[in-house]
């Protein structure tokens, strides 16, 4: 039995749980809390921080092979365990040009793919012509959910926003994109690579709110977005799955956006829409089994974050009996102790007959109807 290593406790580890006892793989996990969510269905726990060598020196003693559920781990502090010879999946020379968020553009840019225009904010002497307002800052490391993440409409709001901190910042140009776009990609360790259905992510404060699978879009598109996964995991020599989030400009380009080197949000309805969920493709090409397909079950499916809307210690029980009453619904809870605004707690897949972008709207909002206060 295959013992895979996970950095990191949180939801997206805890919904490995399902596709490793399927697969009949135990994972150990590096957390810093006994009540991260991971915890539950680990067989095993580190209790330390992410980015604490230490421990993952330790977790590597417990496990064959170590993955990533975030981002936040420190490259440099790992590298000699990868040169004593343990296996990490994806290697750390596939995070390291990704990690910052202006080295992973200017990785992007180098590869000959289409992103935003883009500055690091420490090169740039206040010249923002290029670029114009609005335009967007990014903070380079540690954002996620929105965090870090700002709308600057004029240069007195960016003095404000980095006159206190101690981030470093990403400038780019503020996209008015024609949709959001999200695309899943696995890479096998013989170089196989599978994409997902290609998803429309709706956000709000730069929080994703909605996922509606597939996307509505021309297959020029869409042929364009898997040539991008493609390249992406092929030059990176990934192995596991990625989150590629794309802009659809009104003009029909598309541009890459991010990339979370990890099983990502916008590939939740995986879990209950399609043949092999991104939880299990992960742990298949961690342990070097084959890729499983990725095709759909249903003609489409949508998937609706349960964010935090107060700070509470409520389990929203009764909430979350009523959103399992809605057809074809799928509810899968993270067992957090505690709520508070923006925070993802969970979120509702539900499965179409059709692929009607209409239908999913109004499916959409009836579970937001429950969920958030009128």
């Amino acid at each position: 039995m295959k013992r895979v290593g996970v950095i990191g406790g949180g939801q997206l580890a805890a919904m490995m749980g399902g596709a490793a006892h399927k697969l009949g793989v135990e994972l150990v996990v590096q957390t810093p809390g006994v009540n991260d969510p991971a915890v539950a269905i680990a067989q095993d726990t580190v209790l330390a921080a992410v980015d604490d060598a230490i421990a993952t020196a330790t977790l590597a003693t417990k496990s064959d092979f170590i993955t990533f559920e975030n981002e936040f781990v420190n490259l440099d502090a790992l590298s000699p365990l990868a040169q004593q010879g343990v296996c990490f999946r994806p290697r750390l020379e596939a995070l390291a040009p990704l990690l910052d968020k202006y080295h992973q553009r200017c990785y992007l840019r180098d590869l000959g793919l289409p992103v935003p225009k883009f500055f690091a904010l420490e090169e740039n002497k206040g010249d923002f012509s290029e670029l114009g307002f609005p335009l967007v800052l990014k903070a380079r490391r540690h954002g996620y959910d929105g965090q870090g993440t700002f709308i600057v409409n004029h240069v007195d709001a960016l003095a404000e926003y980095t006159k206190s901190s101690k981030n470093c910042f990403l400038l780019e140009e503020f996209i008015p994109f024609e949709q959001e776009l999200a695309v899943i990609a696995a890479r096998s360790v013989t170089g196989d690579v599978v994409t997902y259905p290609i998803v429309e992510t709706q956000q709000e404060q730069q929080v994703c709110r909605r996922v509606i699978a597939p996307a509505k879009i021309a297959p020029e598109v869409a042929a364009k977005i898997e040539y991008i996964a493609q390249t992406i995991l092929n030059s990176l020599e990934a192995v596991g799955v990625f989150g590629i989030e794309l802009f659809l400009t009104t003009d029909g380009k598309v541009l890459v956006n991010e990339i979370a080197p990890r099983t990502h949000n916008s590939g939740h309805f995986s879990l209950d829409a399609c043949e092999t969920s991104q939880f299990e493709q992960h742990l298949r090409a961690v342990c070097g089994l084959p890729l499983g397909s990725t095709a759909l079950i249903c003609s489409g499916a949508v998937m609706v974050n349960l964010l935090g809307y107060e700070t509470s210690q409520s389990d929203y029980i009764n909430k979350r009996a009523s959103l399992e009453k809605i057809p074809q619904a799928h509810v899968h809870w993270y067992g957090k102790t505690e709520s508070r605004p923006g925070r993802k707690l969970g979120h509702v897949t539900v499965l179409l007959n059709s692929s009607d972008k209409n239908t999913a709207s109004q499916i959409a909002q009836t579970i937001e109807s429950v969920w958030y206060p009128s």
